[in-house]
């Protein structure tokens, strides 16, 4: 699930050296790279420079793109405005969004994806932390090492404003004696319905063809059900 930049199978072109940069487009760069990860655009550049033209820093954007020095960057906060960072830097959260946004959208499918795979983990565990989900998360492959256990308590954060979800403290007994007392863990909202492939236990079990209504194996003798019953 973790997006990742796929590797090019052309050879890149490299930048070009700062030291070839004159005139013009080395004012412009300067002011870019003051930016620093915030960026800057157009018209702030001109403004800061009463000799240089809109023209002339335009062809000095132009210039320094083709150089690979510079590129552009959407801003999440204004994306008609075009701004402008030094190839080096890359952009800060109040400019690309953070890791919910892929290429200046929300990435309403990766943030999906994690709130079922959390709501999974919650139901089988009946209780769970964040740092149990966290880890849950990474050993399944769901998320990567660029996704962190900080993201991961942004999701479980909408989970409770939608009411999936409700937190709870820990009182050291029975399904909360694996964690401290007064400790913050989630469980699945009461009243909540999960889809059965989420949660219920019998599309899973390696028995399901042996289990009749009155058999040795039956819904009545199974604790892994019952569990579940209790949920709802």
């Amino acid at each position: 699930m973790g997006r990742q930049a796929a590797a090019s199978s052309h050879k890149r072109k490299q930048p070009e050296p700062i030291s070839a940069v004159v005139g013009p487009d080395r004012y412009v760069l300067d002011a870019i790279k003051k930016a620093e990860d915030k960026g800057t655009w157009k018209k702030a550049i001109v403004s800061s420079n009463k000799n240089l033209t809109e023209y002339v820093v335009q062809k000095s954007l132009n210039s320094l793109l083709s150089k690979r020095l510079i590129k552009e960057v959407m801003n999440i906060q204004n994306k008609r405005t075009k701004l402008f960072m030094a190839a080096e830097f890359e952009p800060s959260k109040e400019v690309s969004g953070g890791f919910w946004y892929d290429n200046g959208k929300l990435d309403k499918e990766c943030i999906e994806g994690l709130k079922r795979a959390c709501l999974k983990f919650i139901v089988s565990k009946e209780v769970a932390t964040v740092e149990v989900i966290y880890e849950l998360l990474k050993r399944s492959k769901v998320i990567t090492s660029e996704c962190t256990k900080e993201q991961i308590e942004e999701i479980l954060k909408y989970m409770l404003l939608d009411n999936e979800i409700i937190e709870v403290e820990s009182t050291g007994l029975g399904e909360y004696h694996l964690f401290p007392v007064g400790t913050l863990c989630y469980r699945l909202a009461k009243g909540r319905k999960t889809s059965a492939m989420a949660s219920n236990p019998c599309g899973m079990c390696p028995k399901i063809s042996q289990c009749t209504p009155d058999g040795r194996i039956s819904p009545a003798t199974c604790v892994y059900y019952k569990k579940w019953m209790d949920i709802f």
